[in-house]
């Protein structure tokens, strides 16, 4: 492992350890984002090599993904 992937890394599990400690208050619906934000990220980042515009998106399209599937059913109508 290179230091800057070991960079990355790290940098990537701090923030979701803060992430997690930061979700108490959290609705359900807010914690489907940011966990699907954060798997998505992480997918992207290992698709794409570590780059920062694959991270970025995959963390985009993972939020998104995130915030429609823990939808409320009262929030459809």
């Amino acid at each position: 492992m290179t230091p800057m992937r070991g960079l990355v890394a790290g940098t990537l599990a701090a923030a979701l350890l803060l992430g997690v400690a930061a979700c108490s208050g959290m609705s359900a619906r807010d914690k489907g984002t940011a966990v699907g934000a954060g798997a998505g990220a992480v997918g992207g980042a290992v698709l794409t090599g570590g780059s920062a515009a694959g991270t970025l998106g995959g963390a985009v399209v993972g939020g998104v993904i995130g915030n429609q599937v823990s939808k409320d059913k009262k929030d459809e109508k």
